[in-house]
């Protein structure tokens, strides 16, 4: 039988009901929360600045559930970066946050039909003062503390020790040693439950401590150790200009917290349930988070990928990832062929550590091996040869390497199987594993050539004395032929400073390389001369760039180009080798990539089905990350000035590479622009500014880049005759976007169930905002990699440039529609007025 409720219960929960409709709607700001001023459902609590704050929120609009958070509020959407019960979610609006009698911040759940109240979640600390003495109050770092103010204020708690999944400025990571106490990150379940997931950041103290990511208890991606300025596990730490972090190490607590360098800039580090870490930085101009960093992204990252004793080298020129150590061989040799390296290597038959001539070979670049077996010695003192001799006189001593890679000091060594070894492009440290006599002597062989070091020691002596004689007679032989070699037309190529660390090839070695540079061999014609595919001595493919004797691209040009891509370091980047001068011809040698261009792709009928949409979206992810890296992550801001289809190469798994960086030029740090009046570049992917008045910057190639996107997605090309004879292809999906049919321009072999419309479409707005008319109006490569790699609101773009054909050039040829040839110099651009 159901019972009815008395009037008297009814009339309160009446007055209830309106009282929290109240609450809710009011969201009365709080300055902090007392044992007389709770905060209810519908309140928040503001910090002092205004610019976080506490209340209860839902992680959805459908969903029920209420939970007490923290977040930003600067944004028009809340961004919850720490939650009080993760665990135990409201179903109502009933509960309020206050501070109990025994002084602890509470949060409380009335039960109207059961007539009761429960503590959902509580601060829970044992021993407070007096109850009427403390408060609740948000720091504008985010940081919820509970203070005693009986006497001098002292934190009696503080949200910061128990963070959820998100790391913010201020906020400590770590482990107290003492007593076991750990700072770490837990993952929400989903984006819409913010309950613990299957995912940790964690801080292992161990050996020598470092940063590991757990996947419902498995290693998943160790972040490494401390290097003195980064993790050794992280190759992209080098947004200093935005944060710094300090790190402790001692025998109290190992820890780190990061700090803004500047107050009004929001940082946060996102740990999601599969295990990915994102960074972002707080946009206040456009409102939005920006994505910075992102990581794992590559297989060498996944923990143990190659197994024990193997490194994991992703840039081994399209070959097996995983190689063995010095010294080792696979332990499966079936299953290393067919390249699954995952049961590592084991140390090569019929060899003994501890005997005689034995050494160490140096592994380059590389995420030194998991540490927390590793034995440490932090002291300054010890520097790496005193490492070395450390080691060798320890028989159980595999490899050893610094504990400070910055100040070159400290020892760390390793005496077991070594785990979780990858290669980094242009950082990391050096690892140094120990051989056997043999081994060492087959390194010094190839490293040193037949003579081995301790010969090649010896020839060195010889050489001074040589050098000694020679130097004389050079100098002699220099002034009295300088004048005649400047008569003669002849050019040091650096002027006296080969500080590019490329080698120098010759020309007979070249000739045979090209079966004396056939036709068969051609790769390609470009503006400057012709490629040519080369075969060396070794079986190492390469590719030939030989200019023109009467190319456009001078030595200045050719210096350029070796000079400048010899420091650049980037995957998405095309890698030189070397270089050759000899006479007139002048060459520059770069690793050989099978798939040629990308415009023998996109603009082929047939080849182009080999490109499906997922490819082409990791084409367009690519170069623009390879952009990104010349203007903001390169030792040098490079302006590429000649960004088009035929310059992005493809290797053999369909990655993209940028390259010809003949006419790219440096700018400095605070250098905004450049004006030239010799505009070098390609019709068609020449920003207005560039084309018009000769004034270049990194929006420039942002243009170029839109023009190379909305090419990739349409597989046409922008010079190709559109609506009519006037309009370029900007122009006409300009047309199309304004009347919401941009799908219509698509390239058909795209269409279908496994093209995502949505992901197209997001493409094909930020091809149009890279082609605004004005720089200022166009994003950084920075904001488009974060728009490539995130869901969310895109600006409208504004008219595009050149939404018409030009009418007349004088270098070129109208009527040949390519479009695809660089130029070397324009006096006059002709636009036909819109």
């Amino acid at each position: 039988m159901k019972l009815c409720p008395p009037k008297e219960v009814i009339l309160i929960n009446i007055i209830q009901f309106f009282l929290l409709l109240v609450f809710h709607s009011s969201c009365h700001p709080l300055t902090r929360i007392t044992p007389s001023q709770p905060l209810k459902d519908g309140d928040v609590l503001l910090s002092d600045g205004g610019t976080v704050a506490l209340g209860f929120f839902s992680p959805s609009n459908n969903s029920r559930r209420r939970y007490v958070g923290i977040w930003y509020n600067r944004s028009s959407k809340p961004t919850v970066f720490w939650v009080a019960n993760r665990q135990n979610p409201l179903y109502d609006t009933s509960a309020v946050l206050s501070i109990d009698t025994l002084g602890n911040i509470v949060l409380v759940h009335n039960d109207s039909h059961l007539n009761r109240t429960s503590t959902i979640w509580s601060s829970n600390v044992s021993t407070i003062p007096s109850f009427t003495h403390t408060f609740a109050k948000l720091q504008d770092t985010g940081n919820l503390v509970l203070i005693s103010d009986e006497g001098r204020p002292k934190v009696l708690w503080q949200s910061f020790d128990y963070p959820g999944d998100t790391m913010v400025a201020f906020m400590k990571m770590g482990v107290d040693r003492k007593t076991g106490f750990n700072w770490s990150l837990t993952s929400w379940k989903s984006p819409d439950d913010p309950g613990l997931g299957d995912a940790t950041y964690i801080i292992d103290p161990k050996g020598y401590a470092q940063i590991f990511v757990y996947k419902n208890g498995t290693p998943f991606w160790r972040i490494g150790s401390w290097t003195g300025e980064r993790w050794s596990g992280v190759a992209q730490m080098t947004l200093y200009f935005i944060f710094n972090i300090t790190h402790v190490d001692n025998a109290s607590e190992v820890s780190y917290i990061t700090r803004v360098m500047d107050p009004s800039l929001f940082l946060r580090m996102v740990l999601d349930n599969t295990g990915h870490v994102t960074r972002y930085v707080w946009q206040a101009n456009e409102n939005r988070w920006l994505q910075i960093w992102y990581g794992p992204t590559e297989n060498c990252d996944h923990y143990g990928w190659c197994g024990s004793n193997s490194n994991c080298d992703p840039y081994n020129g399209g070959k097996f990832e995983c190689i063995c150590l010095p010294g080792f061989e696979p332990t499966n040799l079936a299953e290393w062929n067919m390249r699954n390296g995952s049961s590592g290597c084991v140390r090569k038959k019929n060899v003994s550590t501890c005997q005689s001539g034995e050494g160490f070979v140096k592994v380059t670049r590389v995420k030194v091996p998991n540490t927390s077996k590793a034995s440490v010695d932090e002291s300054e003192s010890m520097s790496l040869k005193r490492c070395e001799g450390k080691c060798l006189k320890d028989c159980s001593c595999v490899a050893y390497t610094n504990v400070d890679d910055v100040k070159q000091s400290g020892c760390l060594t390793w005496h077991a199987d070594m785990e979780d070894i990858r290669t980094f492009e242009n950082v990391g440290q050096d690892l140094y594993v120990r051989v056997d006599a043999h081994e060492l002597a087959k390194h010094e062989r190839k490293h040193y050539g037949s003579l081995g070091k301790k010969g090649m020691g010896t020839l060195i002596v010889i050489s001074i004395f040589l050098i000694a004689f020679m130097v004389i007679t050079f100098v002699y032989w220099f002034v009295k032929n300088k004048n005649q070699a400047r008569r003669m037309g002849k050019t040091d190529l650096f002027d006296g400073k080969n500080d590019s660390n490329l080698t120098l090839f010759d020309l007979k070695n070249l000739v045979e390389a090209t079966n004396n540079f056939s036709d068969t061999n051609m790769l390609g014609k470009g503006g400057f001369g012709s490629v040519y595919k080369g075969l060396l001595k070794d079986g190492m493919e390469i590719a030939i760039k030989r200019l023109s004797k009467y190319s456009g691209q001078g030595i200045e040009e050719f210096r350029n180009e070796v000079t400048l891509i010899a420091k650049l370091q980037h995957r998405n980047l095309v890698r030189i080798l070397g270089c050759c001068v000899d006479g007139d011809e002048k060459m520059l040698i770069y690793e050989y990539l099978p798939n040629k261009g990308l415009d023998s792709f996109i603009f082929d009928q047939e080849k182009k089905l080999q490109l499906d949409w997922r490819k082409r979206f990791d084409v367009i992810c690519g170069v623009a990350r390879g952009i990104l890296y010349l203007h903001h992550d390169s030792r040098l801001r490079i302006i590429h000035r000649d960004l088009k289809a035929s310059n992005i190469l493809l290797d053999s798994a369909m990655n993209p590479k940028i390259a010809d960086f003949g006419m790219a030029r440096i700018f400095g740090e605070d250098q905004i622009e450049a004006n030239t009046n010799r505009v070098v570049g390609t019709y068609g992917y020449m920003s207005p500014e560039y084309a018009m008045e000769g004034i270049f910057s990194i929006k420039s190639d942002t243009y170029s880049f839109g023009i190379l996107l909305l090419e990739i997605v349409t597989s046409k090309k922008n010079s190709g005759h559109y609506d009519d004879i006037s309009s370029t292809l900007v122009g006409h999906i300009w047309n199309l976007w304004r009347e919401s049919r941009a799908m219509d321009i698509v390239d058909p072999s795209l269409r279908g169930e496994t093209c995502p419309k949505h992901e197209v479409l997001k493409c094909i707005q930020i091809g149009l905002l890279c082609v605004q008319e004005y720089a200022t109006d166009r994003p950084t490569m920075l904001e488009v990699v974060s728009m490539l790699d995130n869901e969310s609101t895109l600006a409208p773009p504004k008219q595009p440039a050149f939404l018409f054909k030009r009418t007349n050039f004088d270098c070129s040829d109208p009527s040949n529609g390519e479009g695809v040839n660089s130029i070397n110099e324009i006096s006059t651009t002709v636009v036909e007025a819109r």
